[in-house]
């Protein structure tokens, strides 16, 4: 695990995963830019209120899994990073074609300054 978000404007749960490379990297603290190889999945679930603790927020639905994929010289032209989404527990595929990841980098500039990644990892043991 690299971090856990809440997005109030989505009302939703996101729990943000690694792989090996992004796990030693966020542990680190050597995240911008990300290393060659990094990978960042993105599980996200509706928000949910649990049914015995009114103050606490749990996952409901499923939404969608997302995947971020470091590499500079494939995915040159979104400033080094592959985008994936597949919505639903079906899990079907987001977007007809690779061009979907221009909308995926329509919201990742705003995060230039930390290599287009919204996630800060968590401090973990």
């Amino acid at each position: 695990m690299i971090a856990s978000s809440h997005r109030t404007d989505k009302n939703s749960l996101r729990v943000i995963l690694g792989n090996d490379i992004a796990i030693q990297a966020a542990r680190a603290k050597h995240t911008n830019p990300w290393p060659e190889g990094s990978i960042l999945a993105k599980l996200v679930w509706e928000d949910k209120t649990h049914d015995a603790w009114s103050t606490a927020t749990v996952p409901g639905s499923f939404v969608h899994a997302e995947l971020m994929i470091k590499d500079s010289q494939k995915y040159f032209s979104t400033a080094g990073w592959g985008f994936a989404r597949w919505l639903g527990l079906q899990q079907r595929p987001y977007g007809s074609d690779a061009s979907f990841a221009t909308e995926c980098m329509g919201c990742h500039t705003q995060v230039k300054n930390t290599d287009h990644v919204f996630t800060r990892p968590a401090v973990l043991p």
